[in-house]
């Protein structure tokens, strides 16, 4: 497969939520043709403005695209687009190629990958390490688990979403490694958390309290953007707590089998977890809001 210029390949792409919408646009900005497919049509359709045509059906998509790019919401999912009659590996032309980006354990991207092997098929979990303005910028960091060669060849693909690409391994050592990467971002959050109603309760004001810390070395880019949203109460979603809640469940659920003690990450899921239930589409930097609350810093809701 040759995957170097837009003119050479035909993408079709699934599942055009918050994130795969924005990964579609930068594709058919860079000039790619591009088939979407959605259980909401209407989110396939909002494509068409930017050039984008709408399959009826996966099995439609799959059957007249050479890559297929997935974007899905949890291990279910993928596992519903993929496998059955009517999913991608019956449908796919020989030698397609998938591009898996969906966060999920690394076992359901090994069995996609051996799945897939058994059609002539190949597949890469592509993972994604970025929030929606980074998917709109085109400066996510692709991390890939698959054949060396193939992560070469998509490179131009990669290009046009991304700032960089990591082939971090075989089958399941991308979503291993969003796994690690989303454990650092919940974490920090938590941390970043406890820390606010500390120093409000210490008597700083809460704007410089804010700004003052986005501006030391010990907030990490990815948290950095949200103090800013913080300070202002803003709690829409770039990262919905229901995925930062689903990726915790992920990562204790992969350090359970691999026995890794994870303290910190069980102790910042149960935050999240309180937090999940009262508002589940807030962004998951609503842990802030949900301290300041049993700190006694803000008035409950």
């Amino acid at each position: 497969m040759n995957l170097l210029t837009p003119d050479e390949v035909k993408l079709g792409f699934i599942g055009i939520g918050q994130m795969g919408s924005r990964i579609a646009q930068r594709l058919l900005k860079a000039g790619y043709h591009l088939t979407a497919y959605d259980r909401s049509a209407a989110k396939a359709q909002a494509l068409a403005v930017h050039g984008g045509e709408v399959s009826t059906s996966i099995a439609e998509l799959a059957q007249t695209a050479d890559v297929i790019l997935s974007c899905l919401t949890n291990d279910r999912s993928v596992q519903d687009v993929y496998y059955g009659a009517a999913g991608v590996l019956a449908n796919a032309r020989p030698g397609a190629v998938m591009l898996e980006m969906s966060t999920v354990l690394p076992r359901t991207s090994r069995d996609l990958q051996q799945g897939a092997a058994q059609d002539q098929l190949q597949v890469l979990d592509t993972a994604i390490s970025g929030s929606t303005p980074a998917a709109e910028q085109g400066s996510l960091i692709l991390l890939v688990g698959g054949d060396a060669e193939l992560f070469q060849a998509a490179q131009p693909l990669f290009n046009a979403v991304s700032a960089r690409s990591f082939h971090m391994g075989p089958a399941g050592a991308g979503t291993a490694m969003k796994l690690v990467v989303n454990t650092l971002l919940g974490v920090g959050m938590q941390a970043i958390a406890e820390a606010i109603p500390l120093g409000e309760k210490a008597g700083i004001e809460r704007n410089l309290l804010l700004e003052v810390l986005s501006q030391t070395a010990v907030i990490a880019p990815a948290h950095s953007g949200k103090l800013a949203r913080v300070a202002h109460e803003d709690y829409s979603p770039q990262f919905p707590l229901r995925l930062m809640n689903k990726d915790f469940r992920l990562i204790l659920e992969k350090a359970k089998y691999l026995d890794v003690p994870m303290p910190a990450t069980i102790a910042a899921f149960g935050v999240n977890s309180m937090e999940w239930t009262d508002d589940p589409e807030a962004d998951f930097s609503a842990v802030v809001r949900r301290m300041e609350e049993l700190a006694h810093v803000r008035a409950s809701e």
